[in-house]
């Protein structure tokens, strides 16, 4: 029986007690009274339970963003919408996850946020296990990992549980995963797949039920191209992939991020400091200039506020302070500018090739590379390179002198074309522009 929706209910049934009893069978006679056809009652739910219920998930929602992001106020749409979608997986899913991004852009700072944030939802109940890869070697990275029985190797004098069993119902953060070798990668596919592994020189496989966040600043595409990670591990552990952008991307964060370094330098040393006004408008000025890469990213910009702060007399940073600051920066950033020449010949000859040739030769095709990377077409480049002296040619074939030309180092347009380590240098220096 279809039952009418009732003014001052808003249209509200769901989960309201409704009650009935069935009519009477056809040809059982008319009805009297107290021979209902059905009864039907309606509660009022009260919704203020619900609104507040709704409530509370908003709150924990607002607090898990903040604590994602250590408390400070971003700015930087991108990042925020980020932010909140790694909120969402974290709270939502037990599968791996894959945090991207330059050096320094708080791969594990974000990746022990969301462990917490877990164990506060209850997703995990074990530690956090952080391991950077590029520190493991041979059998000592598969001890460590996946532990090892004693005498499995020389050296092996007692049994080692390995940091997989340290992190059952927990989280493991491998940072720099595609350091790890092919074979231990096997082995990683198979404790994620099957929650069991084999520790070095034992005969009884052990198990362990983690969660797992990868962190990398390589491309691990590419590294499954070259061979050296493998492309099933790839698939597994790239569910869930985020990249963190780097300071320079985010320059609308650098005030708020420069106060948090502030209270955690107070945190650490009880002393509080603060800019001078004139102090902090010229730091922040250079800070969110072109002219600071920031290469380090947030890890420079934590070193650089932790000198200031400690080189303040009385509490407060001045603008020699800053001044002496900025210089200090300029000058290691410069120290760290690679060749470019070097780095893009590396990338269509290699480094042996390179070494046999002379300086002369090195800037030369550098530029010439450049002009091609900009061209459609080998015509084009050559028009581009050939320009003034193609004007005394009655018959200019500029196509035909480029690929002379780049013969010599034994390349061709086709090579240039298609080299993807070539372009991807040109873009990321901008030399395409």
């Amino acid at each position: 029986m279809a039952v009418p929706l009732l003014p001052g209910y808003g249209g509200f049934l769901a989960g309201a007690d409704v009650c009935s009893r069935a009519p009477p069978e056809l040809g059982s006679g008319f009805r009297g009274p107290g021979r209902d056809a059905g009864t039907f009652r309606l509660i009022d739910l009260d919704l203020s339970k619900y609104d507040r219920i709704a409530a509370r998930f908003r709150i924990e929602q607002r607090e898990g963003l903040s604590s994602l992001k250590s408390g400070i106020d971003t700015k930087n749409k991108p990042f925020n919408a980020l932010i909140e979608q790694i909120e969402h997986v974290a709270t939502h899913s037990t599968d791996p996850m894959l945090l991207t991004g330059p050096t320094g852009a708080g791969k594990s700072l974000l990746a022990r946020r969301i462990y917490e944030l877990k164990k506060q939802r209850r997703s995990v109940e074990g530690a956090f296990i952080e391991v950077n890869c590029a520190t493991l070697r041979g059998d000592a990275a598969m001890s460590a990992l996946f532990g090892h029985r004693k005498g499995a190797f020389t050296g092996a004098v007692h049994d080692r549980a390995g940091l997989l069993i340290a992190a059952n119902r927990g989280l493991l953060f491998l940072d720099e995963v595609g350091e790890l070798g092919l074979d231990e990668q096997a082995m990683l596919l198979r404790a994620l797949e099957e929650k069991t592994f084999l520790p070095l020189g034992a005969d009884v496989e052990q198990c362990s039920d983690f969660q797992l966040i990868t962190g990398t600043n390589r491309d691990l595409a590419q590294e499954v191209h070259a061979g050296k990670f493998r492309e099933d591990l790839l698939a597994r552990i790239n569910l869930w992939t985020f990249r963190l952008p780097g300071l320079r991307d985010r320059r609308e964060d650098i005030e708020p991020n420069i106060r948090y370094e502030l209270d955690q330098f107070a945190r650490r040393s009880g002393t509080k400091i603060a800019f001078n006004k004139e102090a902090a408008a010229r730091f922040l000025q250079f800070a969110t200039s072109d002219s600071a890469t920031w290469q380090a990213n947030f890890r420079d910009l934590g070193a650089a506020v932790t000198r200031m702060a400690t080189l303040a007399s009385g509490g407060r940073i001045t603008v020699d302070i800053v001044g002496q600051e900025i210089s200090r920066l300029r000058s290691a950033w410069s120290d760290l500018e690679p060749d470019q020449d070097h780095e893009l010949l590396e990338s269509v000859l290699g480094t042996d090739k390179i070494k046999s040739m002379d300086r002369f030769d090195r800037v030369q095709l550098a530029d010439v590379l450049r002009v091609c990377s900009q061209s459609r077409c080998l015509s084009q480049a050559g028009r581009t390179l050939f320009a003034v002296s193609r004007q005394d040619k009655k018959q200019p074939n500029d196509a035909d002198r480029l690929r002379k030309y780049l013969g010599r180092f034994g390349l061709t347009w086709a090579v240039i074309a298609r080299d993807s380590q070539c372009a991807t240098y040109l873009r990321r220096n901008e030399l395409t522009a």
